[in-house]
């Protein structure tokens, strides 16, 4: 396909529309039909006003400013207007929050797990009561599609419900215990309060995938919520409240993007036992590092570079309908999207006419205009990552498809959903994490040489691939060194299963049974049964034998002897019985070990 037939072009004839649309014309040409959103944009009211809290963060059920006074102004992605300030807490600030849930603790960790059951389960339906709400907050300061959004709000409060109905269902074992006459169990406790950090770009979804599982397991939480979408998590915290979670159990806290301390202060805190972060694999390594000197128990969900394979014998159909999913979803703003799409040569040219097909049909504009499927990329620093991958790729020799260049008649965070051919593994987009709207398209002839492409990161979140052999789909899955594929499907994400990567792209599960346990630690005892009378057993008070040099205490009761060394001693075959009487002891011989 010839690159040079595809350009960018605004027409100012078809500006009465509120939206943008690329459309394919008798030469691909990709066009638009609005040369600008930012005065077109009509955010909807809240049905409930409360739900949109400024200036404010939420510590110890009370809403609270920062001690300094300071502020930071929120954007929004689509036309870069100030929605409103949070509060810029600092050290001091955080430190209140984990007071705060450091108190709680005592109590909360003694609540049954059907106790915590209802209150995660009422917490579920205010969001589901408040589903449109939440979802305008999450267009506003995010930027998404308000459908997307919707889907986002709903996603979030299923994690709920699913770790409402875990946490009556956190069992301990019983284990057959080694030494006779003793007994093995287990049982599960909450670490401790936790610190969560979360991202901006699922901001109602990635704080309740780890605040579910935290309250489900006894624990209580401070979260620093993202400076670039902090409003939808003080919603949930808001509801939070509503449903009756007790003070200090959830504390939710804001700081602007320069105000580092917060996130340290978290990870180098005592009381804190454990810190859950989801963002970039630079970021997680200096929380690691900030955590390391409690040995704070940690799950990280850090950066990916999703390969995305389509073998030849894949249906056509829904190999393209997956990429455009796994790809561009929320412009392409997602940990999990695809990155790198590698097609066997046999169907490459099919599959990537109908996927430039595909991408013209999008339109871009605000995502509270009916009709519009992507909106902006959240801010200016995304905008010039994403034209600094593409534009590295054409200069290493790279076809443009589609798109290519930035928006700036939609607005400043606008960049055409862009599609580049002819890729190869020198170019940034195949190393680096472009986290927006760009598809690079990468050519394979065999099997053996797309899971050595798609294994050559040193992340492994998540992998896709597309195939109707059985026997490749067993292969493959084995074969990729990711925590998470997709089999003829670009979506896997699902509150029921267990979310996360190897590799430099974190450790830890969320979401599933596997997530609750990330929260907790599980104690062990073992119970020394008393004999009974008349048994073959050793009696309570009955002395040990206490040979010279065995190193056992004079006098010990046996049934204490038996587990100072709990070892079977047996018989090598072929060696020679020592005699009954007259012979040396091991005791005897100091060469000997126990």
């Amino acid at each position: 396909m010839n690159s040079s037939l595809f350009k960018y072009s605004s027409s100012a004839a078809l500006s009465v529309a509120r939206k943008s649309k690329f459309q394919r014309s008798t030469l691909p040409v990709l066009q638009t039909r609005h040369a600008s959103t930012m005065n077109n944009h009509n955010v909807p009211k809240l049905s409930d006003p409360s739900l949109l809290k400024l200036d404010v963060n939420f510590v110890n059920g009370e809403w609270v400013k920062a001690k300094s006074g300071k502020t930071f102004d929120v954007y929004d992605p689509t036309n870069s207007k100030v929605i409103g300030t949070a509060p810029d807490m600092d050290s001091a600030d955080t430190e209140l929050a984990i007071a705060a849930a450091a108190t709680a603790f005592k109590s909360f960790k003694t609540w049954t797990g059907r106790e915590r059951s209802k209150v995660l389960r009422k917490w579920y339906d205010l969001m589901v009561e408040n589903q449109e709400d939440i979802a305008t907050l999450i267009t506003w300061e995010n930027g998404k599609p308000l459908a997307d959004a919707r889907g986002e709000a709903a996603y979030a409060a299923n994690f709920f419900e699913w770790f409402s109905e875990e946490a009556p269902r956190i069992y301990g074992d019983t284990i057959p215990a080694s030494v006779p006459g003793n007994r093995v169990v287990t049982f599960k406790e909450p670490v401790g309060v936790c610190g969560l950090i979360t991202p901006w770009n699922f901001p109602a979804a990635m704080i309740t995938r780890k605040v579910g599982p935290a309250l489900a397991a006894g624990c209580t939480v401070v979260c620093k919520a993202p400076s670039e979408t902090p409003f939808t998590s003080l919603a949930l915290a808001e509801l939070a409240q509503r449903a009756g979670v007790p003070k200090g159990v959830v504390n939710v806290i804001t700081a602007a993007t320069n105000t580092p301390a917060v996130g340290k202060t978290i990870c180098t805190s005592p009381t804190i036992k454990k810190v859950s972060f989801t963002g970039s694999t630079g970021v997680g390594k200096t929380l690691m590092s900030q955590s390391s000197s409690t040995l704070k128990k940690l799950s990280f969900e850090l950066g990916g570079n999703s390969p995305f394979i389509v073998f030849d014998d894949a249906d056509l159909t829904s190999a393209v309908a997956g990429a455009i999913t796994s790809k561009f979803r929320s412009s392409g703003q997602t940990c999990v999207c695809a990155n790198r799409i590698y097609v066997q040569a046999g169907i490459y040219d099919a599959f990537t006419s109908a996927f430039v097909d595909a991408v013209a049909k999008f339109q871009l504009g605000s995502g509270f205009e009916k009709g519009v499927t992507h909106g902006p990329v959240i801010n200016a620093k995304a905008v010039a990552k994403v034209d600094e991958h593409v534009q590295d790729a054409i200069s290493k020799g790279a076809k443009l498809l589609a798109g290519g260049q930035k928006l700036p008649e939609l607005g400043a965070n606008f960049y055409a959903p862009t599609i580049l051919g002819g890729m190869n593994a020198e170019m940034k987009l195949a190393n680096e994490e472009t986290f927006g709207p760009v598809a690079g398209l990468f050519k394979f002839e065999t099997e053996e040489e797309v899971i050595k492409l798609a294994n050559a990161s040193d992340v492994g979140l998540a992998g896709y691939f597309y195939s109707q052999d059985i026997q490749r789909v067993a292969r493959v899955a084995e074969a990729m060194e990711v925590g998470m594929i997709g089999v003829n499907t670009g979506l896997i994400s699902d509150p029921a299963a267990p979310f996360g990567g190897m590799k430099e792209s974190g450790f830890g599960r969320e979401g599933s049974k596997y997530g609750v346990g990330e929260y907790m630690v599980t104690k062990m005892v073992t119970h020394v049964k008393r004999a009974q009378s008349g048994s073959m057993k050793p009696q309570r008070n009955a002395p040990a034998p206490s040979p010279e040099g065995s190193g056992l205490p004079d006098g010990l009761p046996t049934h204490l002897a038996i587990n100072f060394y709990p070892v079977m001693l047996v018989e090598a075959p072929g060696a020679t019985k020592e005699p009954e009487s007259g012979g040396a002891s091991s005791h005897d011989n100091p060469s000997r070990g126990q």
